[in-house]
């Protein structure tokens, strides 16, 4: 008997991705992603947030234990962190779009029942997820991309990417055939991690006023 492969299989999101209806139809369609397993165990897809107008695009790596529960990006403690820092840093919430490189929360638990342990998505599951990425580009058209993290900046500048050795810096790299403008920093979840928070935060900062004066 000929057995069909389920869509996960394959690992892209390209089938699901609609080629047209902006921002709305990008959003209605990737709640019923199959592109790769990791919607199994997910609660819901969750889609970046923003306006179309935005000058600037924030990515992160994928959406924690918080934005699966809520369906939104960047409302957990790191988000919370994110959104001071770019209040300091001087960069207006209402000309920014956030969305992650990986639509759907990957995590593990150590026993059933207990918190769940976010887990970094693999390169494949990235690369399946692209797709979501590159339309949300082309329909934003942001002026300025800023790369929160190892894994954003691997999706975005592949895999060589090492955000220790550009973050801060201004880029201009071919993205998923557009000419873009990056800045590197690191995911906010690092500086909540870091021995030395204070350090840590004011380093995020001084890497979103670089990308706050690049926009002028």
């Amino acid at each position: 008997m000929v057995t069909s492969r389920a869509p996960e299989d394959a690992y892209t999101a390209e089938p699901f991705v609609p080629s047209r209806g902006g921002l709305p139809a990008l959003r209605r369609a990737a709640a019923d992603c199959r592109g790769c397993p990791l919607h199994r165990d997910a609660t819901q897809t969750v889609f970046g947030a923003g306006s179309t107008d935005a000058r600037v695009m924030l990515v992160g790596e994928q959406p924690g234990d918080q934005e699966d529960r809520q369906g939104k990006p960047f409302v957990g403690p790191a988000g919370k962190l994110l959104d001071r820092a770019l209040a300091e840093a001087g960069v207006d919430p209402g000309e920014v779009y956030v969305t992650n490189a990986v639509k759907h929360f990957k995590f593990t638990r150590a026993e059933p029942r207990k918190r769940r342990i976010h887990k970094a998505p693999s390169l494949r599951e990235t690369t399946a997820c692209a797709p979501w990425l590159a339309a949300e580009l082309a329909v934003v058209e942001p002026e300025l991309i800023v790369v929160l993290g190892a894994t954003a900046g691997k999706a975005l500048l592949g895999s060589s990417f090492r955000v220790t050795q550009v973050r801060g810096t201004v880029l201009e790299e071919e993205i998923h055939g557009r000419p873009e403008r990056l800045v590197p920093t690191v995911h906010p979840s690092a500086v909540l991690r870091a021995d030395d928070r204070e350090a840590a935060y004011r380093g995020l900062v001084a890497d979103l006023r670089t990308a706050a004066d690049t926009l002028g």
